[in-house]
């Protein structure tokens, strides 16, 4: 077993506070690591996907045995977007931040390449660590057989995407579904085998963290793998500016990226993702048409890109546990995080019998309403600038509140 050495300050820290006033999380100390599975290479369009996923590495505390005095946790994330206890009076802080997020039904799919063969002893430690209830998990092959491995890429991937999930809505099924290869001939019949499935389960939500370059093809996709009645799709936006697809389907909600703020450990404020380590996907898609829940919020004749956003700044992540790649508990960021966490909580908010049709009607019916949405106004991302309503950057904004609750 790894042992775990804390430099003084972090150690001051501990015994001082006892975890209830972490390091400051926007401090850009430590490292970010980009793996594999997140590049994208030439030739990739409509044809391969890769991970928008960042592993974080801090100098204050090492990544072995136990989450780091500055990561987000479920309860300080349930906390900052208004799915646990009465707002205004706990300033989210990690580590006194302890009610957990509840609730949830029916099922969250979360649609990966290759196998993570420690996926479901994850989850399990993942939530006894941070007091969830045991998560009703299953794991599939979509295309009948057990895929290869990737450890550190793929493989933390799906543990970030069924932990999350759980995490948000602790009580929805968590669907694994593991297609063999990056292939679009893979991972997109994988989602009818998700759906079916999800639809089974009474409804829910499919979240698909992976995205590649717009291909002029992808509108017969459209139709052909995101549209089950009773199903809300669900992708990142990407981590690198511009648009992706499965993003920028008018059937997918897009999940855009924040970055978290505090002041010795409490949150200050969200802001557009847009630092050294990366930036929110965002902007308007080059061959899908502006869907009608967005005429008269986002301008030009384009689907635009991101519908709200999540927290994804490597610097602000979250803590997961995956033992596949070596790096057992550690801190991870990217519009991966985003997907699966608005999944669960749209999920939470017991939307399961909703297409994603019906739900972004939902979300953009409560374009402005600083009820459900926390409006996104500072940042900038790819030539968009975060502003006042709906933005290229930010989308509806965060959200506050169980949407549609």
């Amino acid at each position: 077993m790894k042992r775990i050495f804390l430099p003084l300050a972090a150690a001051a820290v501990m015994l001082l506070f006892g975890f209830t006033k972490p390091l400051p999380v926007q401090a850009e100390q430590g490292r970010v690591i980009v793996p594999d599975s997140s590049v994208e290479r030439p030739g990739d369009a409509g044809v391969r996907m890769h991970t928008n996923l960042l592993i974080y590495q801090s100098d204050d505390v090492t990544h072995d045995n136990a989450p780091g005095l500055n990561w987000e946790t479920p309860a300080s994330m349930g906390c900052v977007y208004g799915i646990t206890g009465p707002k205004g009076i706990n300033p989210c802080a990690i580590g006194t931040s302890k009610v957990n997020p509840i609730g949830g039904g029916g099922a969250i799919a979360l649609v990966d390449a290759y196998d993570n063969p420690d996926a479901a002893t994850d989850l399990s430690t993942f939530s006894s660590w941070w007091g969830l209830p045991a998560a009703d998990f299953t794991k599939v092959y979509a295309q009948g057989t057990k895929p290869g491995n990737n450890p550190g890429g793929w493989s933390l991937e799906e543990a970030l995407d069924i932990e999350w999930a759980h995490a948000m809505s602790p009580d929805a099924k968590i669907i694994l579904v593991e297609a063999t290869t990056t292939s679009t001939t893979d991972l997109l019949p994988a989602e009818k085998v998700a759906a079916s499935m999800v639809a089974a389960d009474g409804g829910g939500e499919i979240s698909n963290s992976w995205s590649g370059s717009e291909f002029s093809g992808e509108t017969s996709d459209d139709s052909e793998y995101f549209n089950t009645t009773g199903v809300v799709y669900f992708a990142a936006a990407g981590d690198n500016g511009g648009v992706g697809y499965p993003s920028t389907s008018p059937n997918v909600i897009s999940a855009g990226g924040t970055r978290i703020n505090r002041t010795n450990g409490d949150f200050t404020s969200e802001v557009v993702w847009n630092d050294s380590a990366g930036e929110t996907g965002g902007g308007p898609s080059k061959y899908e048409a502006l869907p009608s829940y967005q005429i008269g919020i986002v301008s030009g004749t384009k689907r635009g890109t991101p519908d709200f956003s999540f927290n994804a700044s490597p610097y602000s992540g979250v803590a997961i546990y995956d033992t596949d790649g070596g790096y057992n508990w550690t801190a991870v960021g990217g519009s991966s995080l985003s997907s699966p966490a608005l999944a669960g909580i749209v999920n939470a908010a017991g939307h399961f019998y909703r297409s994603t049709a019906t739900e972004q009607a939902v979300l953009y019916g409560n374009h402005g309403n600083a009820g459900v949405f926390r409006d996104i106004t500072s940042g900038s991302c790819k030539g968009y600038t975060a502003g006042k309503g709906w933005d290229f950057c930010s989308g509806l904004g965060s959200n506050q509140t169980l949407v549609g609750k």
